[in-house]
């Protein structure tokens, strides 16, 4: 039993490491899509005045959902044109490393809904734990692409690092238009900016 599950899991991430290419491919439309939405959620954020702890946890969580919902989407569709199946085993285990980091960052939110349980005002700290969260999800998920993911999730635990020393110490961060103003630049135009990169970077490699 123990020989027929390390050859399941040797199989799985041959698979993965072949189709990382291909992985590689479809990450970079879909990075840039996170981004625009990003970009555009900061927008409306601040021309609706997203300031209360609910009002900006809601409205980044139903971002998230929604970006989440067209990702799905765009990778169905990818599977589609490659004749592959949508949820197969190497798929399963990308989204199985992201989950449980997703569904901790959305806890997190959960307790900026619910009233009283945090101050008023304190949404500034969101953006930082989300970053963190984020950037570990997709570096567990590097594990079966391509290094820069890796380095794309360093990158967010990084700045989630920093931004929670800035965030506590500097009361220039902490308020509602700040904490906008960073989701917007982590998950928006870092998210367009890999992309960028990943398109390409590939394409020249395609042109060598």
């Amino acid at each position: 039993m123990e020989n027929d599950w390390a050859s399941a899991n040797l199989q799985t991430i041959r698979t993965l490491m072949e189709r990382s290419a291909l992985y590689r491919r479809a990450l970079a439309p879909i990075m840039m899509v996170a981004g625009f939405i990003g970009l555009i959620a900061c927008a409306l954020a601040r021309f609706a005045k997203i300031e209360t702890n609910f009002a900006f946890a809601l409205f980044w969580i139903a971002t998230s959902v929604v970006a989440f919902v067209i990702v799905l989407f765009l990778v169905r569709r990818q599977s589609l044109q490659e004749s592959e199946p949508f949820w197969s085993l190497p798929t399963r285990r990308v989204w199985g490393s992201l989950l449980p980091h997703f569904f901790v960052g959305l806890s997190a939110g959960a307790l900026w809904l619910a009233p009283g349980l945090v101050p008023a005002g304190t949404n500034w700290l969101l953006p930082p734990i989300w970053m963190v969260l984020y950037g570990c999800g997709l570096y567990a998920a590097g594990f079966f692409m391509k290094r820069s993911i890796k380095f794309f999730g360093w990158s967010f635990i990084l700045c989630g690092a920093a931004l929670s020393f800035c965030v506590l110490s500097h009361p220039h961060f902490q308020s509602a238009a700040m904490a906008n103003g960073m989701m917007g630049l982590l998950f928006g135009a870092f998210h367009l900016a890999f992309g960028i990169y990943l398109f390409f970077t590939e394409r020249k490699k395609n042109e060598a």
